[in-house]
């Protein structure tokens, strides 16, 4: 099986996008979780050229030859997700990158030619912990560490977007420039390091090749224009961003917005979970002037009966990023958005 002509003309591997063929099949399934997986599993990184190692978590599995194994094992879980669920009940935090995680592991212990051998594994040295390697897997191509992230960044107003340390989390505490930094100097580094020597023996594993897998979306401002930040993939995953004063939409338009825990694979609503202009103009008009970026999607009938994302948008303050310290905002309206992304 070879090439797509995108990869071609990128240079992209094998290892880097393995089920390319597969890219849209998260969209043909029904069932929250499973549409999650899927897009994790199948999505681009946001980068194709990182400042550090980079790799496909399943790069070395059976299912990059037979693609249509995953395809199969995805379709059996859309009719009965009970595994998942229950795998994913396990995971008491609410954070997003925590669920992206737990995703992963999921799959890596399905995956055929993939031995997961620890999760989170604690790196301790004078009774203290450093720090976790999110994944210690071995397959055909040897023994990894990976450090697994899900980020969705925004782009700057300012300059041309090609400096990372630019681009800026909806909640402006994290930069793509840091997150980078941090990886390379520090998550990655740690399981070479001698305090990570009794942790890796107690698992069988001597040494290690050690990779990222950085993936998510990058948000360009409207108005305005940015250019993609230096390495990104091009075929990163993309939406806009603006700031409330310079929010317009047409009449026959049906946003709402996404909770949190929704934010990995594209929308998927039923028809009586599709918010009406209406609803949407109510909830707008709710929203503080200062509450935190909003995660909007844009959705249109896909012909079978349910509404799926056409596009996303962050709509964030007019004062963004300079927010307001030590604000709680909350939205009665949160609670009417549908779980059936």
């Amino acid at each position: 099986m070879g090439e797509t002509t995108g990869q071609r003309q990128t240079g992209y591997a094998r290892s880097m996008m393995p089920f390319a063929e597969l890219h849209e099949l998260s969209r043909r399934l029904r069932r929250p979780a499973v549409r999650d997986l899927a897009w994790t599993l199948l999505s681009p990184a946001l980068l194709s050229a990182p400042p550090c190692p980079q790799r496909h978590p399943l790069a070395g599995s059976a299912w990059v030859g037979d693609p249509q194994r995953l395809q199969d094992w995805l379709h059996a879980l859309d009719a009965d997700d009970l595994p998942l669920r229950e795998w994913l009940a396990k995971i008491t935090s609410r954070r997003l990158g925590l669920y992206y995680e737990g995703l992963w592991q999921f799959a890596l212990q399905q995956a055929p030619g993939v031995e997961l051998l620890a999760s989170n594994l604690a790196i301790r040295a004078g009774g203290r912990t450093l720090g976790e390697l999110d994944i210690l897997l071995r397959d055909s191509e040897g023994t990894h560490h990976l450090e697994l992230a899900i980020k969705l960044y925004l782009g700057p107003t300012e300059d041309d977007g090609r400096d990372p340390t630019h681009w800026l989390g909806p909640g402006c505490h994290d930069r793509l420039g840091s997150k980078l930094a941090h990886l390379a100097g520090h998550q990655l580094p740690m399981s070479a390091d001698a305090q990570s020597r009794a942790a890796l023996a107690a698992v069988g594993v001597d040494q290690v090749q050690a990779h990222v897998w950085l993936g998510g979306y990058l948000f360009y401002p409207c108005p305005g224009h940015a250019e993609p930040p230096a390495g990104a993939n091009p075929l990163h995953l993309r939406g806009r961003w603006l700031r409330r004063q310079n929010w317009a939409a047409t009449a026959d338009e049906r946003w709402q917005p996404l909770p949190r825990h929704a934010w990995l694979a594209p929308a998927r609503a039923e028809p009586d979970d599709c918010w009406t202009v209406p609803q949407f103009e109510a909830w707008l008009a709710r929203l503080d002037e200062h509450a935190p970026a909003q995660l909007l999607v844009r959705l249109e009938p896909d012909g079978a009966g349910a509404w799926q994302e056409v596009e996303r948008m962050f709509l964030v303050a007019d004062s963004w990023p300079h927010l307001p310290d030590n604000r709680i905002f909350t939205d009665p309206a949160q609670r009417f958005v549908s779980n059936s992304h």
